[in-house]
């Protein structure tokens, strides 16, 4: 215990010159301002920035969470896929709504993202899967996702079977893979400040389109 306390105290956030941050200067939209700074985390060297935390809540109102990878960020929202038999997929069946969380510490930024969530049509989710590796493919092919899995071994025989499919019919289809998009109707983002001055610009979606305000840190 003592280890994990000393640990924990011993870390610093952001040891690094931090951006600067104009709000008065943020496009008018989100989209716009969001591909500005995922493409700034890339140039920056932040590892994985297409990684985000999504979270979604089951039948019971409970929240989860878990890691997944940006597909595409376009006018219609933010994307994503999965299986619809996983856990996520039946929570958003039931539940359409998701918020998203980007972290790129390397520049002190996040991104957070609430809204409706839709599906994209089997040809979106076909060309989605097939745009990626092999080893996607193969992932995919395995499915069971969330599952209850008995032994490393039967993992390891199913992922072996898929490997070799995917590789002999890279064209195979996985029916239950399906394109989900984030429809946003909020939309912040966070710079952070070595003096603790932080700001938080929020995109609030109205009727007549989109509204800015600041918030306090």
């Amino acid at each position: 215990m003592n280890d994990f306390h000393d640990a924990l105290r011993s870390l610093r956030v952001w040891d690094t010159e931090l951006p600067a941050f104009a709000p008065e200067d943020a496009p008018p939209e989100p989209l716009a301002l969001f591909h500005d700074w995922f493409t700034a985390a890339v140039a920056a060297g932040q590892s994985e920035p297409h990684t985000l935390s999504l979270a979604t809540a089951d039948t019971e109102g409970r929240p989860d969470v878990r890691t997944v990878m940006l597909h595409d960020a376009d006018a219609r929202g933010w994307h994503f896929a999965s299986h619809a038999t996983s856990a996520k997929g039946r929570q958003l069946a039931a539940r359409p709504e998701a918020a998203l969380g980007f972290y790129w510490p390397v520049q002190g930024r996040q991104v957070r993202v609430r809204g409706r969530v839709v599906t994209g049509t089997p040809e979106e989710a076909y060309e989605d899967l097939h745009a990626r590796t092999t080893g996607a493919l193969a992932a995919a092919l395995v499915g069971r996702q969330s599952e209850v899995l008995d032994s490393p071994e039967t993992l390891a025989e199913a992922s072996g079977a898929a490997w070799r499919r995917a590789e002999t019919d890279p064209s195979a289809a996985v029916p239950t893979w399906t394109l989900y998009v984030v429809e946003p109707s909020e939309v912040e983002f966070f710079q952070g400040d070595a003096a603790r001055r932080h700001l938080r610009l929020r995109y609030h979606r109205t009727p007549d389109g989109w509204t800015r305000e600041l918030l306090w840190p």
